[in-house]
């Protein structure tokens, strides 16, 4: 007697997430894993900033943190000590899945190719356009129609990994920087839970490595993109 695979229970995907900010983008994120929206378990936040407001949300939630902003003796942390421990605890977790969200320090090649699971960023831009800071601003300035989010695989190369993807928006004639940056937001708080709902899944691939042709065949090219009237 066979068994329907879709009827079986998803595996919770083991997540940990690096911030440095408020964290909306988590509480998205603890809320829909709170509510069983997502088949996921967030093992672990990491923030290189003590004051980030995100890591009261992960305490808010029982969700283990680690903060990696100063040493010993109140010096700032460099990258490289920073990467050793963000290593150790990221081996101690064993997550399935790392996710950047708002994390805003430059990782290095070596420790993005040791890392203990596949890396994705959320980026706010349709990559491969507008890579780095201001992209909001710069999207005005240039006068584009279209702006929106994307998420990547993490690569040594800043914003170069595969867009896996993407929500859209219409750029409004009135827009500022600050609504502009509101409502693309918006849907990151939107891309972000479908993304991982379609690795939970394994619509997307997490293996570092895989193609676009790898994706299974029925589905359009990379990357998905969720479109957005607004």
């Amino acid at each position: 007697m066979s068994v329907d695979n879709a009827s079986q229970p998803i595996k919770p995907l083991r997540i940990a997430v690096l911030v440095s900010g408020s964290g909306s983008n988590l509480q998205v994120l603890i809320n829909a894993m709170q509510a069983g929206a997502l088949p996921i378990e967030i093992v672990g936040v990491i923030s290189n900033r003590e004051d980030a407001y995100a890591l009261t949300r992960a305490k808010d939630a029982n969700i283990p943190v680690a903060v990696l902003s100063h040493v010993a003796k109140g010096k700032r942390m460099g990258i490289k000590t920073f990467e050793t421990h963000a290593n150790e605890q990221l081996i101690a977790w064993q997550p399935d899945l790392i996710v950047l969200a708002g994390f805003m320090r430059v990782l290095s090649g070596s420790f993005i190719d040791n890392v203990p699971a596949p890396m994705i960023n959320l980026h706010p831009s349709l990559l491969p356009v507008y890579k780095g800071l201001d992209t909001h601003k710069r999207v005005i300035q240039a006068g584009e129609r279209c702006h929106g989010c994307s998420i990547h695989k993490v690569t040594a190369e800043l914003d170069a990994g595969q867009v896996l993807t993407q929500a859209v928006l219409n750029v409004d004639i009135n827009d500022t920087v600050e609504s502009l940056q509101s409502r693309v937001q918006k849907l990151e708080h939107q891309l972000l839970p479908w993304t991982i709902l379609l690795l939970a899944k394994n619509v997307l691939p997490l293996e570092a490595n895989n193609t676009s042709s790898q994706i299974q065949t029925y589905l359009p090219k990379l990357p998905l993109q969720l479109l957005i009237d607004g």
